[in-house]
């Protein structure tokens, strides 16, 4: 099967080192952007999404938090700009009812000729879902997204139906022009609760980039666990890219994304991430343990973007021709799907797509 390819849309801003988005603390322990070298303007974010379309990429990762613009209404702004790419809007079902969700990504698909795919976010940060107004913990909230998703799913189908659950009652449900087609569910998480969830509900499971041997483990999980309920799904990397002519100009440039933290920088924000509730936050920790001597954590991979930033943490760093061998790895271990980003997005979506997409043997 042909591997799909997308890219990321840093709707927190963008730039060419890390320090450069580093400035202190903000809701729930999320580090606030500093301002950002690159600012994540409308026209900024129109010229990735244009260049991200015809480079050939599938889909842009939009995402959801504090940090960042809202997803929602930065992807509606640029339908009108791009012609085939799709949307992977990341939202937490916490924070919008099912019915409207099910409305908006209706009138998403309707809008765009059927180009919205959706990211399942519970949120990492107990903290940062308290001053949305959520109060659930961490395995409620992926019990709340399963029903969440019932209910949605059921109003896509068509179907006037009442619901009276754990966390949603609803009288009369309908949706009076449901999206063709549906949109795609992607869900990720480590905990066993993420891996239930997505095994149920998600037509792909996302992964941060752990070495492939730690990625094939937990596909190998989920895949088990779809088996059991009758299901097949789609699995997903979700990590950096620096890649260029040699291996040194690559290692070069990761050097120099990092040039500008010092140790107490790193220190606070090791300890910041540590407070997260994410499983899978906690694993890409635990590769390098906050040492910038251990960021080497595979070969080619590297954990530097992880000392001050959550989320994905690891970067494929090397050769064109090197990082399609690992590309080729991650394939071999089950991965599908590959949401790639880089520091600039702008220049390394075309560092990826030039350089390494022509050694993969695959048509856009």
């Amino acid at each position: 099967m042909t591997a799909r390819y997308h890219w990321f849309l840093p709707t927190g801003g963008d730039g060419r080192n890390l320090a450069s988005g580093v400035h202190g603390l903000g809701i729930g322990g999320v580090l606030a952007p500093a301002r950002a070298g690159r600012p994540a303007s409308l026209t900024y974010l129109t010229q990735l999404a244009q260049a991200v379309d015809s480079l050939g990429y599938e889909a842009v990762l939009t995402p959801t938090g504090a940090h960042c613009a809202d997803a929602w209404v930065v992807t509606a702004a640029l339908i009108a700009q791009t012609s085939r790419l799709k949307f992977l809007v990341a939202f937490r079902p916490g924070l919008v009812e099912p019915a409207l969700a099910a409305h908006m990504a209706a009138t998403f698909q309707q809008l765009s000729d059927g180009r919205l795919q959706l990211n399942v976010v519970t949120g990492s940060s107990g903290a940062e879902q308290h001053a949305y107004g959520d109060q659930l913990g961490h395995d409620a909230r992926y019990a709340r997204a399963e029903e969440f998703l019932e209910i949605v799913r059921r109003l896509w189908s068509g179907a006037e139906f009442d619901h009276h659950g754990r966390f949603y009652d609803l009288r009369g449900a309908l949706l009076r022009d449901p999206p063709v087609p549906y949109p795609e569910v992607y869900l990720g998480g480590s905990s066993d609760a993420a891996l239930a969830v997505a095994a149920r509900q998600a037509d792909s499971y996302l992964t941060w980039g752990e070495p492939p041997a730690l990625v094939a483990e937990k596909i190998d999980r989920v895949r088990d666990l779809a088996a059991a309920q009758g299901r097949r799904l789609r699995f997903g990397l979700r990590i950096h890219v620096i890649t260029r002519d040699t291996a040194a100009q690559a290692w070069a440039d990761a050097d120099r994304l990092i040039a500008g933290l010092d140790d107490a920088t790193i220190a606070a924000g090791q300890q910041r991430l540590r407070t997260l509730e994410s499983v899978g936050q906690r694993r890409m920790l635990d590769l390098h343990g906050g040492s910038r001597d251990r960021l080497v954590v595979a070969p080619n991979l590297w954990a530097g973007i992880g000392l001050v930033r959550g989320g994905a943490g690891t970067a494929l760093v090397g050769s064109h021709e090197e990082v399609a061998e690992r590309i080729a790895e991650y394939r071999a271990a089950g991965i599908e799907e590959f949401v790639l980003s880089g520091y600039p997005h702008l220049e390394e979506a075309y560092a990826f797509a030039e350089g390494v997409r022509p050694l993969l043997g695959e048509v856009i």
